[in-house]
């Protein structure tokens, strides 16, 4: 279990899960933390910085692969997901994964006692995932510069769904869960 993610259901450990949405980023910075692996194809145009990470952890921790197709970025995955040398694989795809491709990662993180999370664009999630997130910025005119995201759990094959209000900060390097104006305990219909 990631100590980001403890406030509300946390990434099983040894499991693959999903992420999509335009915060599906954020997600996964805040997922790998200080010790992730990235793989992203080397032909998207976009390059994934450690640099831009630094408000989540140290950019040196952060191990980047570029595969060169999505078979070698799941060749990569599957290898490092099953080493467990780093704790956290992140891995984007760019393809919708067959069963027998995501039964592969799921098998290779229980092999190693890693967690893994797929970016993935809208709708293209695979059946073996344990659970898919969504993951969207949402305006907080309240803060100039504003982290605050909606994650919602869409994929849960070991418990419920669910929506959280999170704001991330980075002088203190903790993720707080944040109600939503007029969601707050004791306002109308929400009991106290």
């Amino acid at each position: 279990m990631h100590p980001l993610i403890t406030p509300h259901p946390s990434l099983r450990s040894t499991r693959v899960h999903e992420v999509c949405g335009p915060a599906a980023f954020a997600f996964a910075a805040l997922c790998a933390g200080t010790n992730g692996l990235w793989i992203r194809e080397a032909w998207l145009a976009d390059i994934v910085l450690p640099q831009g990470m630094e408000a989540y952890g140290a950019p040196s921790d952060i191990l980047l692969a570029r595969p060169d197709s999505q078979t070698d970025a799941l060749a990569v995955a599957e290898e490092a997901l099953k080493d467990g040398v780093v704790p956290f694989v992140v891995l984007e795809i760019t393809r919708p994964l067959d069963l027998r491709e995501g039964r592969r990662l799921q098998l290779a993180a229980k092999a190693g006692g890693t967690t893994g999370l797929c970016i993935i664009p809208e709708g293209m999630g695979s059946n073996a995932a344990e659970t898919r997130w969504r993951a969207t910025p949402v305006f907080d005119p309240a803060q100039e510069d504003s982290t605050l995201m909606h994650w919602e759990i869409i994929k849960n094959k070991s418990g419920t769904l669910g929506v959280w209000y999170v704001r991330w900060d980075p002088q203190t390097h903790h993720l707080h869960v944040v109600p939503p104006v007029g969601f707050q305990p004791g306002s109308a219909g929400l009991p106290e």
